[in-house]
C-alpha cells in the first residue's frame, strides 16, 4: 500500500513538474547548467549569503564539489562570492543581479501558472492540496540526505 502511494506520488510530482517545464520553460540564466549548477543557483536564490559550507549541507554534496561549482558559476558571472565580514575563511554567496532578475522573472512566471492552474480547481480540492503542504514538507525533510540516519530513529518507521 505504501510503496503504490510512493508510487503515484513520484509520478504526481513528475507530471507537474514535466507540464511546469514545457510551459514555462527554463530561464535563460540556467539554460545551459548542469542540474547541480541550475540547483546552486536557485538555493543561493533562495538565500542569500549562504556560505560554501551551507549550500553543501543543503544539497546533500561535500563542500570541494560546491567549491567547484561556486568557482564554474563565478566565472560564468551568475555567482558573486564574498568574504564573511566576522569569518574571512567562510565565503558567502549571492546571485548577480542579471542572474536573480532572469531567475526570478522565472519563478514569478511558472507561479502564475500555477497559481492560474489552481484557480480552475473547485475549492474544496485547493483546501485538499493546501492541507498537504505540511505533510509534504515532513516528506522532504526525511528524504533530506543529512536527516538519513536520523529517520528511523527520530521519527520512527513511515506508515
Amino acid at each position: 500500500m505504501t510503496e503504490t502511494l510512493a508510487e503515484d506520488l513520484l509520478a504526481a510530482i513528475g507530471l507537474v513538474r514535466r507540464r511546469l517545464r514545457r510551459t514555462a520553460g527554463r530561464p535563460l540564466a540556467l539554460s545551459t547548467l548542469t542540474g547541480s549548477q541550475a540547483e546552486l543557483v536557485r538555493l543561493v536564490r533562495r538565500n542569500p549569503g549562504i556560505s560554501v559550507a551551507e549550500a553543501a549541507a543543503e544539497l546533500g554534496l561535500v563542500a570541494n564539489t560546491v567549491s567547484t561549482l561556486v568557482g564554474q558559476l563565478t566565472e560564468r558571472g551568475m555567482l558573486l562570492r564574498a568574504p564573511d565580514e566576522t569569518d574571512r575563511r567562510v565565503a558567502r554567496l549571492t546571485l548577480t543581479e542579471p542572474a536573480r532578475e532572469q531567475v526570478e522573472a522565472w519563478r514569478d512566471r511558472r507561479a502564475a501558472l500555477v497559481t492560474e492552474a489552481l484557480d480552475g480547481l473547485a475549492g474544496e480540492d485547493r483546501d485538499a492540496i493546501r492541507a498537504a503542504l505540511p505533510v509534504l514538507a515532513v516528506l522532504a525533510e526525511r528524504l533530506h540526505p543529512n536527516q538519513e540516519a536520523q529517520m528511523s530513529h527520530a521519527h520512527g518507521a513511515f506508515k
